[in-house]
């Protein structure tokens, strides 16, 4: 996993990241049918109309690697979205992760298993983002400019999961992981987040996780036709919400387009709810919840039998402290490492 620093204005972060591929020889098979063309360039407008600071960051990493910005553009708006033709592009889409926010005895924790072919693992990226004229941030992502999840100076969590959809029904929009980058750069808590979301046009079905450093948690669960706002589920004076790739809210089920094949997600839904109520969440909370996401309360991330599908990282972030934790590669066999980055920044 690379760890980036990117600071400035959108364009001189984008040139800073196309120096990179540049440096390491990095090069993007950019190909795409008339209907994903079409789809990212229809989406690139409205991407332009709500965050044109974005498209600038797109642009400087396309006039730095000699790319032609609208296909780069159009490319990553097909990201977990229409991404079909998967053995000719990277990355793959984003279909197997568990992420959930909780308030236990005072303390707002978040945490998330991501699960994708083993290889990306190597490729993706945990980053620090300070841009001129936005919130600093922290993104996770396997991809790059946007992200799966992150953590903001506010102490505000954004994440997505993956959910299929019919192509008959994806419209031009914003895809997941572009909701997620906006929303950290953009908002300052759930209350904002939430209203910011609401107005943006969705390209697919997926899952939005918000949640502040207050205790206030959502999730939206999105398609290209409706949006429903789902509550936390509360245990006392304590509360969890969780979301994995499928919808939970019966008027979303009929827009779930995966008719079962989305990796367990009952599963990992129910283990997540289940070692919250049944007390295995204690008060020593990221070492518990470290045991969650290794699978010690139920099935997480023991995809031993699925191939080319693990978890390639899992994180924890306290949302007060702005601590990150985050363990590269399966919970099970590697270390959860402590990131400061940016509690040391807003410190």
């Amino acid at each position: 996993m690379y760890h980036l620093r990117l600071k400035g204005s959108h364009y001189e972060m984008g040139v800073k990241r196309g120096k990179i591929f540049n440096s390491h020889q990095i090069a993007f098979p950019l190909l795409l049918d008339d209907f994903q063309l079409n789809h990212g360039r229809q989406s690139e407008k409205i991407l332009k109309t709500h965050y044109p600071e974005v498209c600038e960051e797109i642009r400087g990493v396309s006039d730095t690697i000699g790319a032609n910005y609208l296909y780069l553009a159009a490319w990553m708006l097909c990201m977990g979205c229409c991404m079909y033709n998967l053995e000719d592009n990277i990355p793959l889409e984003i279909r197997g992760c568990t992420a959930f926010a909780y308030s236990k005895n005072g303390k707002v924790i978040y945490g998330r298993n991501n699960n994708l072919p083993p290889y990306l693992c190597d490729t993706s990226n945990s980053e620090i983002y300070a841009p001129y004229g936005g919130n600093r941030f922290y993104i996770t992502t396997s991809s790059f400019i946007n992200g799966e999840e992150g953590l903001n100076e506010h102490g505000l969590a954004v994440a997505m999961t993956f959910v299929m959809t019919d192509l008959k029904r994806i419209q031009p929009g914003f895809n997941s992981c572009f909701v997620v980058r906006y929303l950290l750069e953009k908002a300052h808590d759930t209350k904002q987040a939430l209203s910011l979301l609401m107005d943006l046009p969705i390209a697919s079905n997926c899952n939005i996780l918000l949640a502040d450093k207050s205790g206030s948690m959502n999730v939206v669960e999105c398609s290209p036709a409706i949006k429903k706002i789902r509550g936390a589920e509360c245990f006392d004076n304590d509360k969890i919400i969780c979301t994995v790739n499928s919808f939970i809210s019966d008027e979303m089920n009929p827009y779930d387009d995966a008719h079962g094949n989305d990796y367990d997600s009952h599963k990992r839904y129910n283990t997540v709810i289940d070692s919250f109520s049944l007390g295995k969440i204690k008060d020593n909370c990221i070492e518990t919840t470290k045991q969650l996401l290794k699978g010690s309360y139920g099935f997480m991330c023991q995809y031993d039998e699925e191939p080319d599908f693990e978890t390639v990282w899992s994180s924890i972030f306290d949302l007060e402290l702005l601590l990150i934790y985050r363990a590269e590669g399966d919970p099970r066999k590697k270390k959860f490492i402590t990131d400061k980055r940016l509690h040391d920044m807003k410190q």
